[in-house]
């Protein structure tokens, strides 16, 4: 898994891509609670390279949205394709997390 990052205004524009399992998911989690512990509390995670996802890279996920949740900050998802896309819906993130197809429209949603 490689990420990338960038801060874009308000938000930090995070770039996920390759597989987050259960060998990766915590080098993720790791990397955004690094950046919430630098104040960091608006995120557009951008996952349009990521290519699988596991139950671990959602736990992953979910761990730092309610870290984010307890500072009133954000998490906003873009770029879902294929096998990520799906999982995305069939575990319900659709309807807790705010899902756009592009950064930019992250960045207008926050």
């Amino acid at each position: 898994m490689n990420i990338a990052v960038k801060k874009e205004s308000n938000a930090l524009v995070v770039t996920v891509s390759g597989r987050m399992d259960a060998v990766t998911a915590p080098e993720f989690e790791k990397s955004i609670s690094g950046f919430i512990a630098q104040g960091e509390k608006v995120f557009v995670i951008n996952l349009s390279g990521l290519e699988y996802i596991s139950s671990a890279g959602l736990r992953s996920i979910l761990a730092c949205a309610k870290r984010l949740k307890e500072l009133a900050g954000k998490l906003i998802f873009s770029g879902l394709q294929g096998h990520v896309k799906e999982v995305f819906a069939i575990s319900g993130f659709h309807g807790i997390f705010k899902i756009c197809d592009s950064d930019a429209e992250g960045l207008r949603a926050i």
